[in-house]
């Protein structure tokens, strides 16, 4: 018998002895009696149960399932695979009593198949598989297999309704939010090159000042350049959640999902024993370039009509112009695709054929060696120049070990991979900073600019000077704005660890900050005296009349607030814990801060799961692509609300 049938039962006695073969000596609880068995056979327990303790034998079986309960008649025996006509009975079920859709566990086991589908992105159509229904035969006899069409049909949407409801709840408590739209057009979600998701994310700021973020819908797209029918399905999920009028700014891109994730270092595809992993994804920066080329007059056409529509509540995501940055500035630097090609070429070899204990010298525990294929985080190229520095360091020592002295690194592609990764250090610090799940908000943008500015314009290099340059106009020409921006200037300032120590014209940026959030709050008047009539004064006020009476408090004005929140001395706290702490001292700023920090620079969960399904959804897997994949989508991106 199975190790897990056995454990209930030896429950009831005390193991005083064990020997060799599995033999043990065990003395019975309730009467002491000594009993000897094999841990394989436990016969002898259950038939003691049965003979001198019947109550407690009752309590036995009330604890063991069905078809535990089967073992406890007295022909307990170790357990062996069934076949034949053994197997059919059963699997037939014959002997056992199915649970009523009404029970518990019946309840709880559908449940748990509904949030393995959504964790995992599965078409419901597994629960139909035989292999599945065998794993459910074998692990719960008495368990009903749901239909496919029941879970897809009520009980998916179902869970999609007590989020709706959920969300609602939650936002009709709050005075404003952001929206992020996200659009997926991955061919691997697509029918056609025009069709794919659009993801409509709600970020908010909870009354105890918590940053809360919800995916309020995913919409299947005919044509995600239908602007207007995008716009349209937008204003349809704000007026049902009753945010329309607290939209405060809208986070857009009209660029693919699939542009819109991190890129790979030039000739920096990994290999494992040979093998190209996701070739298919991989193109030269030429093709990339045409790509763009071919889609540059219609992308730019959606620009701007969305701009036309969202009109100043849409801006960029700060997260994917940082990206496009990096892209374009490292792609402009063509004399380093060589070095890198060769370093990764190194790497490789060195991951396919050195053992892991060996690299876990070099790289940390846990990395792969000897043929085996390197980790899915090794794609992004944050990550591959991580692995780099790390090569670097331990160079010596990898060369020593390798066997092939055409794949060593000459003295000047060795300077030039250290500069590569000098240069390259700031932004890759700032792009993990927007990678992560954590709400990242735009006042860190104008920080970051401003410092991979100052460091490209300090560092100092010999062999990837024309990766300085495309760096530093690519900086330029895509996130210049962001310094001159009243929305970021004043985010970044009401960030208690900036305030204006990064202004260079603190007088010119304050007139900003007043007139930016003159438009988001409203004059709070002083209080109206009260029209009741005063109490006389009492004795004890006469005996402290000496003492002069304390000004009445008169509400202070933005500017007032401004100077005293500026002369309070930079802070490392927590930009909305400090503001819960000094929203009664600084009531007029503290509105501005609750607007302005719901606001992400960071791509969002949703976004994150449009990744994941262009990665494990292919186009030769279409096939298995599920039908519901928006209320898939929908259900992850809120999974913790419906189970946190």
């Amino acid at each position: 018998m199975a190790s897990n049938s056995r454990v209930s039962i030896l429950d009831y006695f005390n193991i005083v002895f064990e020997g060799e073969n599995g033999k043990i000596e065990s003395n019975c609880k309730a009467c002491g009696t000594r009993i000897q068995a094999k841990r394989t056979v436990t016969s002898n327990f259950v038939t003691h149960l049965k003979r001198k303790h019947q109550a407690m034998y009752n309590e036995f079986l009330r604890k063991k399932d069905v078809k535990r309960e089967a073992y406890s008649s007295g022909a307990v025996q170790s357990y062996t695979p069934v076949s034949g006509a053994s197997r059919t009975a059963s699997q037939s079920g014959a002997g056992t009593t199915k649970f009523d859709r009404s029970d518990p566990r019946q309840s709880l086991i559908s449940e748990t198949i509904a949030k393995m589908i959504v964790r995992d992105l599965q078409p419901v159509q597994i629960v139909e598989n035989e292999g599945f229904r065998e794993l459910l035969k074998l692990l719960e006899p008495r368990y009903v297999p749901e239909p496919s069409h029941y879970i897809q049909q009520q009980l998916l949407p179902a869970y999609s309704y007590q989020v709706q409801l959920a969300t609602k709840l939650a936002l009709s408590g709050v005075e404003t939010c952001s929206i992020t739209l996200d659009l997926c057009t991955s061919n691997a979600v697509s029918v056609n090159n025009s069709s794919g998701y659009l993801g409509v994310t709600c970020h908010f700021i909870t009354p105890d000042w918590h940053i809360k973020s919800t995916l309020l819908s995913c919409i299947p797209l005919q044509n995600y350049r239908d602007t207007q029918r995008m716009l349209t399905e937008f204003d349809e999920i704000c007026h049902v959640h009753d945010i329309s009028g607290k939209v405060f700014r809208i986070v857009a891109d009209p660029s693919p999902c699939e542009n819109r994730s991190t890129f790979r270092l030039p000739g920096f595809y990994l290999h494992g024993n040979g093998i190209v992993e996701d070739e298919e994804e991989d193109s030269s920066d030429e093709e990339n370039g045409a790509g763009e080329g071919k889609n540059a007059v219609s992308g730019a056409e959606e620009q701007n009509s969305l701009n036309q529509c969202l009109g100043r509540c849409r801006i960029d995501c700060f997260a994917h112009s940082l990206s496009q940055c990096i892209r374009e500035g490292i792609c402009s630097s063509s004399q380093i695709s060589t070095t890198l090609t060769k370093a990764a070429c190194f790497y490789n070899y060195v991951v396919a054929t050195v053992t892991s204990e060996k690299l876990s010298k070099v790289f940390g525990p846990g990395t792969v060696g000897n043929g085996q294929h390197p980790s899915a985080l090794d794609r992004d190229w944050n990550t591959q120049l991580k692995k780099m520095r790390q090569m670097l360091e331990s160079l010596d020592f990898l060369e020593d070990i390798v066997d092939r002295n055409d794949l060593a690194l000459n003295s000047v592609e060795k300077a030039t991979l250290q500069e590569l990764v000098e240069i390259l250090e700031p932004f890759e610090e700032a792009t993990d900073m927007v990678q992560g799940d954590k709400h990242v908000s735009i006042s860190l943008a104008l920080p970051s600019v401003l410092g991979l500015r100052k460091h490209l314009a300090e560092v100092m290099t010999h062999q990837c000077a024309g990766l300085v340059t495309g760096l530093t106009h690519a900086l330029d020409q895509k996130l210049a704005a962001i310094l001159e921006d009243p929305l970021y200037v004043t985010a970044t300032t009401l960030d208690p660890q900036f305030k204006l120590s990064w202004s260079s014209d603190r007088d010119w940026h304050k007139q900003v900050l007043l007139e930016e959030m003159g438009k988001h709050t409203q004059p709070v008047s002083p209080p109206e005296p009260s029209s009741d009539a005063q109490p006389s004064p009492s004795k004890r006020s006469r005996l402290f009349s000496f003492i002069k009476e304390r000004p009445s408090t008169q509400a202070k004005s933005m500017e007032q607030e401004l100077a005293a929140y500026l002369h309070e001395e930079p802070t490392e706290e927590d930009p909305l814990q400090y503001w819960k702490r000094k929203s009664i001292d600084f009531p007029l700023l503290s509105v501005v801060a609750k607007k302005v920090f719901t606001v992400p620079a960071t791509t969002t969960a949703v976004e994150r799961i449009f990744c994941l399904v262009g990665k494990t959804l292919r186009p030769e897997h279409c096939r298995l692509l599920p039908k519901n994949l928006d209320t898939l989508i929908y259900l992850k991106a809120n999974y913790s609300i419906l189970w946190s």
